[in-house]
């Protein structure tokens, strides 16, 4: 009996040595007996908070937020609506529930069924008549919705080009000739709870059927953009900046 003592012994400490080395919390307890109860977890830190509320935004993530849309009945138009911070917050992982933060955007049409450098007359027109952006929040614990910007006006009258090129249908946005823009437009501040904002982009736009026919159709061209938003006690830092600058 005694030589079955050591082999038993030895093999239970190369278990323990095994244990040991590989860190990986083995049990020795054999046979019907019951193993400990797991650990609780602990309590999620602002970390996991912040991982689980996070909002996926191409706009946070790479500083630019850039949509190509068709619409029915404009086969080969594409439309781009694109939006950037401005120098006043541009970094986007510090916009935060309080204070103003601020972005520019662009729209603008183009005639794919041509090349690029193809004479501009052979491409459709595309006029811009109005344009509309409304915003939500999304809160942890989904409450009230806050809209901290909207816009609603006749695009001719907003951008950023005292000048547009204008008709009846509206201005002129087709490539490269012609582009809405409108800079350093300021979200306001929101609940504390807030992680994200979607801006909703609706453009009222008037397309040529065919390059010099003078025939347009209708339609609306729309776009949600996702923003997420940080959580800080402390406000949106803003730089001062000139009324024109980006």
């Amino acid at each position: 009996m005694r030589r079955g003592v050591r082999p038993a012994r030895a093999a239970l400490a190369a278990i323990v040595a095994l244990c040991v080395v590989s860190l990986s919390g083995c049990s020795l307890i054999q046979g019907d007996e019951e193993e400990p109860e797991s650990p609780a977890p602990s309590s999620p830190t602002s970390a996991d908070v912040s991982e689980e509320t996070q909002i996926d935004s191409q706009f946070t993530r790479d500083g630019t937020f850039q949509s190509h849309i068709s619409v029915k009945g404009a086969k080969d138009v594409d439309f781009v609506y694109t939006l950037y911070p401005t120098k006043a917050t541009p970094r986007t992982n510090e916009w935060y529930p309080k204070g103003d933060k601020f972005f520019s955007f662009t729209f603008q049409a183009y005639d794919l069924s041509k090349k690029l450098r193809a004479p501009f007359e052979s491409k459709r027109l595309v006029y811009l008549d109005t344009i509309k952006v409304t915003s939500s929040t999304i809160t942890v614990d989904g409450g009230k919705t806050q809209r901290p910007y909207k816009l609603k006006a006749v695009a001719s009258e907003v951008t950023f080009d005292p000048e547009p090129l204008t008709t009846k249908y509206g201005m002129l946005i087709t490539s490269p000739k012609g582009a809405f823009e409108l800079r350093n437009q300021a979200i306001g501040s929101v609940s504390d709870d807030t992680r994200g904002i979607e801006l909703t982009f609706t453009a009222v736009v008037n397309i040529e059927t065919e390059a010099g026919s003078g025939d347009y159709i209708e339609r609306k061209v729309k776009q949600v953009v996702p923003i997420a938003i940080f959580e800080s006690d402390e406000p949106t830092q803003a730089a001062k900046i000139p009324v024109n600058a980006n």
